[in-house]
């Protein structure tokens, strides 16, 4: 077998013809403490999820929450080593046309749903061609511009075509952006309101058991996984712990084995980094490079006028924002592309923290903001995010606006985000290996559409950026490519299209006998299929 090291290498190397192959709560925390801890086949993993998840059905919810547990029960055609390679998932084997058009996929053999039904090439061509073309606020951009059918070749091949070339197509197989659905229950019904969405049914390692809403997730070993062998847990438990201290506090005692960075506070992470027994990695991201930002609604006063966008950009004190609100856990972005992003551009002419400035650009604006007070919609991911906000408000308010902060939990939010109820908020998003993939879907003027948080919600137009995305995204020459993107980077940040804050960094701290946690460039997002628990003295 062969692995192409990037999309790019891949497709270049089909142009000369070459073939690219590759084969809980509190309640429940101490649940299956002592026997996790002596087995490598079996035993328990209590993590902690939070906020919690509004649903588990992940083709139609893609807020972390979401992806973190339902990354273990459904799956995509491939998954991703760290360096961004291709790897087999529910697809053993592809090929791509010398042209770069047509993508055949090979599926693993035996296969099942949660439920026993058989996992076949009709219920890729329904998931790509019907589901996710219709709902999903990432992948329906790139079908829809560039999918031209998908088709069953057999029970176990799918031919993909495509109207023209587009290079990293390949990392749209992400299992949150194009997880498999399963036919049999989804066509012909109403995904969004299917009772299937209750009850996720996927082709993963883990399978719901429990969900007690306001307390625990328990997932369970699927016995039928095509991986023989595998899973080596027997369960999964994310605890539903609202309180950051309490979240904390679980983790030092050793009530859960694996905290995420937006578990802890920032400023409890080194503390908890030096207890014995701990491992640390920030690795697991590299897919993602997930970017923070502030939304602005541009379909109202006051933030339908360009200049106080810039104002607000001027008075935020991003470095600031990183060092004391985020404890050095990030890096201050400098436009809609992070540095670790394909095509990023660092010579993007930067805002600069500037209050004379930012109430130089109201007073040119000639927006009385006295008469367009605003509302923060709060972020809720945690006490870093509630203290942004606070700091925002007072930053806005030195330069004239009258700010409140409302409260949200994470269905809230994402409903009134989605329904561009807000006037102010924050929002991160993960940049998935490329900009055509990852960040055009917040921008294009054909993806202000209700239904998910995860689009252009901000209402952003510019057909002249528009054209230029159109245009990188179809386009092979890398030096072509990253001229346009350049291009577009200063376009955004002139616009001020998004507020861009920062660039996350993700640290996730686990006992030392948890193994094989973080694989592969999606890390916790991933299957768990491999994760054990070590046994004593091994």
């Amino acid at each position: 077998m062969s692995i192409a090291t990037t999309t790019s290498r891949a497709f270049g190397a089909c142009r000369q013809g070459f073939a690219i192959k590759l084969s809980i709560a509190t309640a429940v925390l101490l649940a299956g403490t002592s026997a996790a801890y002596s087995q490598t086949q079996g035993g328990t993993l209590r993590a902690i999820v939070q906020p919690e998840p509004p649903m588990l059905m992940l083709g139609l919810n893609q807020q972390i929450p979401t992806q973190y547990v339902s990354g273990k029960i459904y799956e995509s055609l491939l998954t991703w080593s760290p360096a961004l390679e291709p790897m087999p998932g529910l697809a053993k084997s592809w090929t791509i046309s010398p042209d770069g058009k047509v993508y055949v996929f090979e599926l693993q053999s035996g296969v099942k749903w949660h439920d026993g039904k058989p996992f076949t090439a009709d219920d890729v061509v329904f998931t790509i061609d019907k589901f996710l073309r219709e709902v999903h606020p990432r992948a329906r951009v790139i079908i829809n511009q560039f999918v031209e059918s998908a088709k069953a070749l057999s029970p176990q091949k799918v031919e993909i075509r495509l109207k023209q070339p587009f290079a990293p197509f390949l990392k749209a197989f992400v299992s949150d952006n194009m997880p498999m659905v399963p036919k049999h229950l989804y066509d012909g019904t109403d995904y969004k309101s299917n009772p299937a969405n209750q009850t996720p049914i996927g082709t993963g390692p883990f399978k719901l058991k429990e969900w007690k809403k306001g307390s625990y997730i328990i997932l369970t070993r699927n016995t039928d996984y095509w991986q023989k062998g595998k899973p080596h847990l027997d369960e999964i438990v994310f605890n539903v712990i609202p309180d950051a201290a309490s979240r904390a506090l679980a983790f030092e005692r050793g009530d859960v084995d694996v905290m995420r960075s937006g578990d802890a506070d920032s400023v409890d992470i080194k503390r908890l980094r030096a207890l014995p027994n701990v491992q640390y990695t920030t690795k697991g991201w590299e897919m993602f490079s997930q970017q923070s930002y502030i939304q602005m609604n541009q379909r109202k006063p006051p933030f339908d006028n360009v200049k106080v966008r810039r104002a607000v950009m001027s008075a935020i004190n991003r470095k600031f924002v990183v060092d004391n609100i985020f404890f050095g856990l990030g890096k201050v972005a400098t436009g809609p592309i992070s540095s670790g992003t394909p095509f990023y551009d660092a010579n993007v002419p930067p805002f600069v923290y500037d209050i004379k400035a930012a109430r130089a650009l109201i007073k040119e604006s000639g927006v009385d903001l006295s008469k367009t007070p605003i509302k923060i919609l709060s972020y809720p991911y945690g006490a870093n995010w509630d203290r942004l906000a606070e700091y925002t408000r007072q930053s806005l308010e030195q330069i004239g606006f009258k700010v409140e902060i409302e409260a949200a939990d994470a269905g809230t939010w994402s409903k009134r985000v989605a329904d561009f109820d807000f006037d102010l908020t924050f929002s991160f998003t993960s940049q998935y290996g490329d900009p055509a993939l990852g960040v055009s879907r917040l921008y294009l003027e054909r993806n202000i559409v209700k239904g998910s948080a995860f689009v252009n919600n901000q209402g952003y137009k510019n057909p002249a950026a528009d054209a230029l995305w159109d245009k990188a995204a179809s386009t092979t020459s890398v030096e072509e490519r990253q001229r346009l993107y350049s291009e577009i980077q200063k376009i955004l940040v002139s616009d001020v299209a998004n507020g861009f804050l920062f660039e996350l960094e993700n640290p996730t701290l686990y006992r030392g006998n948890v193994q094989n946690l973080v694989k592969t460039a999606i890390g916790l997002h991933d299957t768990f299929a491999d994760v054990y628990i070590q046994k004593d003295g091994k």
